[in-house]
Parts: structure tokens; C-alpha cells; sequence
């Protein structure tokens, strides 16, 4: 809670309006939203549980205990969809200060549930859609419009998010390779030499943003879409398909393994279904999640853990 606050206390304002009121700052209650994605609690979860725990409001300055109207109304006060990009920022520069980034980068998506189901249901689901394919097609395809999904960017060998793009529903994945690449290559503050993606990524014109315009290796699976013996197009494609023949096992290609942890990680330490209801929302709460991992990340190793003996501190 600590590290979020200092965190938020250098880049969000103290108040959303010169007329709000003088209870909390914004920086303290971006603080108790991120114990709440932490946590995994709901907005009454959170409020009790800081009630019973009043010396975490202490230490950063709060003299009561916000109740969940309040969290909740401070949620969307946030726009996440704006800020979450400098908060990232900072983030990045605090692990680049310890050295915890490397030169590698991996990119890839993961849908989220719009909200929680149960191993059962979701067994049984699939037990009915063979039975009556037509209708599970269309429950499908009406909630594949409004499936959360998020891009991510992280550092293969810290496992950091230095991007995260979130949007509703499906769609192709390359279209948004380049702001993540872009986002990652402008917070990374040593030179990234690589980049790795999966096969939804590799198309001819992410390779030349990647190899031309910003001189970073690429390494991206070509075979995605429809099976066949012809070769494929392009000159960078037709590389892939030789280089990344057979086992990628101990070649550079497979730390690409390092982002479907990531995505692992979020889902089993934060849960893979979302609370808020709203599309606008959703977005800016896989935002909040995507730095709650950073969070995370920096307070374990700031313990000194077993992955990372460096000890950080917070910046001034």
C-alpha cells in the first residue's frame, strides 16, 4: 500500500476538482483501490478490511477509513485510460534505477471473463454446446463483441509489464504490436535488442517496423491462419519459417514462454474475471491490474527474494 502511494503521489493530483472534498487525496485512494485488485475484494471487502487493518491508512497520512461509495466513485475518477500510461512510466524507471530489466521483450493478449464462473459451469457448458451447436454459437458470438482483452509487453527476465493495452472484444492481434513494442522500447532504459511474439503478431509489416524503422531483432512465428505447403510471403516471414523450424528449446525464441507466465501470474494472484460492469470500466481495470503486478513485483523483490538479492528503496 505504501509503495502505491508513492507511486501515485508522484504522478496523479492530489484532487479531481478544486470543489472536492478534503477527506482523501487521490494519490491515497489509488492506494486502497490497489490492496482491493490485490486482495481480490469487492469494494464493502476492501472497506472492511481496511477497518480492521487502520494502520495501513495511517502510515500514509489518511486519518479514517474511506467507505466503498467513495472507492467506488474514486475508481472512475482515476481515468486510467490516461494515466495509467505515466504510471507506468515511473514504474519502469524504478526498476531500470535497480537494473532489473533486461534486453528482451515479449509480447502477447489474454481475454478475461466479464465475471466469475465456476469450473462446473464451465464443464457444463461444454457438455450442452455439443448437444445444441446453433445456440451455443450464438451465446458465443454475442459475448465474444464484449470480451475484455489486454496487450501486454513484458521484460523476459523480470517478468514487468512495460506495456499494457486494453480494449472490448475480439480482433486481429498485429494491429497492435507497434504502440506495444513502441511503449516498451520508450520505457526500457537499456536498448532492447529483441523482441518476441507468437504467431497472431507476425505479420511482414511488424517485422519492418520492428528490423527497419526501429532496429530491433524480431522473432515471430509464421504460421498462423489457414494450413499450407506454399512459402510464405515476404522476405522476414520467409526467415522465420527456416530459423524457427523444429525445437526453439535454449534458442532465444523460447523465452517467449516468459509472457504466458506473466499472464499466468496475473490471473492466479488477481483473478481472471472482472468486477465492473461497464466497457469503459473493464478497461481501466485491467489497467489497474497490469500495475498492481508491477506492485507486486517491486515489493517482493525490494524483500530481497530468492530470484533478486537487490535491494530497492523508494524514490524521493
Amino acid at each position: 500500500m505504501r509503495a502505491a502511494f508513492c507511486l501515485a503521489k508522484g504522478v496523479l493530483p492530489e484532487r479531481t476538482s478544486k470543489f472536492s472534498r478534503r477527506d482523501f487525496t487521490l494519490p491515497q485512494l489509488f492506494a486502497c483501490l490497489v490492496v482491493r485488485e490485490h486482495q481480490r475484494k469487492s469494494y464493502r471487502g476492501v472497506e472492511a478490511l481496511l477497518r480492521d487493518a487502520e494502520h495501513w491508512c495511517r502510515d500514509i497520512g489518511m486519518k479514517k477509513v474511506p467507505d466503498h461509495n467513495t472507492l467506488c466513485r474514486a475508481f472512475h475518477a482515476l481515468n486510467l485510460g490516461r494515466r495509467a500510461h505515466k504510471l507506468l512510466d515511473v514504474l519502469a524507471q524504478w526498476f531500470g534505477v535497480a537494473r532489473q530489466l533486461g534486453h528482451t521483450v515479449a509480447i502477447d493478449s489474454s481475454l478475461y471473463d466479464t465475471h466469475y464462473r465456476s469450473r462446473h459451469y464451465e464443464q457444463r457448458c461444454r457438455h450442452f454446446a455439443s448437444h445444441a451447436k446453433n445456440t451455443a454459437n450464438r451465446r458465443r458470438s454475442r459475448s465474444a463483441k464484449r470480451t475484455p482483452k489486454v496487450i501486454h509487453a513484458a521484460d523476459t527476465q523480470s517478468h514487468v509489464i512495460l506495456s499494457a493495452r486494453a480494449r472490448i472484444g475480439m480482433g486481429a492481434d498485429y494491429l497492435h504490436f507497434e504502440p506495444a513494442l513502441l511503449d516498451a522500447w520508450r520505457r526500457s532504459p537499456r536498448r532492447l535488442h529483441t523482441v518476441l511474439a507468437d504467431a497472431g503478431f507476425g505479420s511482414e509489416a511488424n517485422h519492418c517496423i520492428a528490423r527497419l524503422d526501429m532496429g530491433i531483432r524480431s522473432v515471430m512465428k509464421c504460421d498462423g491462419g489457414r494450413p499450407t505447403n506454399k512459402p510464405p510471403q515476404g522476405h522476414f516471414r520467409r526467415l522465420m519459417s527456416r530459423q524457427l523450424a523444429g525445437s526453439q528449446k535454449g534458442r532465444p525464441y523460447g523465452q517467449r514462454a516468459q509472457i504466458e507466465t506473466v499472464e499466468s501470474m496475473m490471473k492466479r494472484n488477481l483473478g481472471d474475471a472482472l468486477r465492473s460492469r461497464s466497457d469503459r470500466g473493464r478497461r481501466h481495470e485491467l489497467l489497474l491490474r497490469s500495475i498492481t503486478h508491477n506492485l507486486m513485483l517491486f515489493r517482493r523483490q525490494s524483500r530481497g527474494s530468492r530470484q533478486s538479492r537487490t535491494q530497492l528503496v523508494f524514490p524521493s
